[in-house]
């Protein structure tokens, strides 16, 4: 993969800028502390090659299916963010389309810029992150997205989440002009620039506003610090990252972990440790996430096999019964949506004293 040079100032308000304290948004009184599943809801491809426009095929039909029935089995509500090859299909279209209709899924918009026309960049890895291209060109795909999600599914997606997390100092007044509500592109404690992508180690982890008038609610993916130190997690773990296999002797040794609750990668008992982590830090919404490739064996490192997809539903069995007893419910994207519009943005202090 080759850089490609470029640069763009950041104007205020943007996703890739921490917010302030006023921006962070007031759950309504009786929310509680819930959790949400997001899926990156994309094509297959060989995660080790380099991008390619080509790489569009979609296959993995009957194990999105199976996951579907799963997930609302267990009372839960995907949001399934979709990108474009994903939307050109007319089976998983039409199969996503229907459980939106049916009320049992969201659907929203995952920009992979490499396979979303207009194809007017080099294909590179600075671009594989569309907040980094001319803000002109990321609209041009997001308009191409949604045109697409909406033509294959019947439904105009409100929610984005930008493919590699990949949000840039444009992103959010343009999701805003198109018409989206939620952003879920911040990944929380975790730096991109070594990869020339975005950086949000110092990002909060409960919902906050974002954009113009603050009209766009981010919803930040959860990922929690465990250990024995797990108090000093954010210095102690950057300074371990950058002194070669630091970090994982101290994730060894119980000192201090970064863990993403997410099933790729992440063995049961340390996302159920991150899960008693965020509910002790009072974090009012634990934001899950995959790749929906995980869910067919064979289209990613994380579910090679027959065997490693059964490893995968059994993290789930385990992860959803230990937040049952912790009291975590699901809640849905118009749940999330509604209780943070309890409060006026930009108002939380006040919201908080009546």
């Amino acid at each position: 993969m080759t850089d490609c040079p470029g640069h763009i100032q950041t104007p205020s308000g943007a996703i890739v800028s921490p917010p302030h304290a006023r921006q962070m948004a007031r759950m309504a009184d009786g929310f509680g502390q819930r959790f949400i599943l997001f899926v990156d809801t994309e094509e297959e491809f060989d995660w080790n090659a380099p991008f390619d426009r080509n790489a569009r095929t979609v296959t993995h039909h009957r194990g999105l299916a199976e996951g579907q029935g799963r997930f609302v089995a267990a009372d839960v509500k995907p949001v399934y963010v979709i990108d474009h090859p994903i939307a050109c299909d007319a089976n998983a279209a039409a199969m996503l389309g229907q459980w939106a209709a049916d009320g049992t899924c969201d659907v929203g918009a995952h920009l992979h810029p490499w396979v979303t026309p207009p194809h007017e960049e080099e294909v590179c890895l600075r671009n594989s992150y569309a907040g980094n291209l001319p803000a002109t060109l990321e609209r041009a795909k997001l308009e191409a997205l949604v045109e697409a999600i909406e033509r294959g599914t019947g439904v105009r997606p409100i929610a984005f989440r930008a493919g590699r997390y990949g949000a840039g100092p444009q992103t959010a007044e343009t999701l805003c002009d198109l018409g989206f509500r939620v952003d879920s592109s911040v990944r929380s404690r975790f730096d991109y620039r070594a990869q020339l992508g975005p950086d949000y180690h110092a990002f909060p982890l409960s919902p906050y506003w974002v954009g113009r008038d603050n009209a766009l609610l981010e919803l930040p993916l959860s990922t929690a610090f465990v250990g024995s130190l797990r108090g000093l997690g954010g210095p102690l773990h950057r300074f371990a990252e950058g002194k070669g296999r630091l970090a994982g002797a101290l994730s060894r040794l119980g000192v201090v972990a970064r863990v993403p609750l997410t099933p790729e990668g992440v063995p049961a008992d340390e996302a159920i440790a991150a899960i008693d982590a965020l509910i002790a830090d009072a974090v009012p919404l634990l934001s899950f996430s995959f790749h929906s490739p995980t869910l067919d064996a064979g289209h990613t490192p994380y579910v090679r096999d027959a065997a490693d997809l059964r490893t995968f539903w059994a993290w789930w069995d385990k992860v959803l019964d230990h937040l049952a007893r912790r009291g975590i419910a699901p809640a849905s994207l118009s749940e999330v949506m509604a209780a943070a519009n309890s409060c006026p943005k930009g108002q939380n202090s006040a919201c908080q004293a009546a």
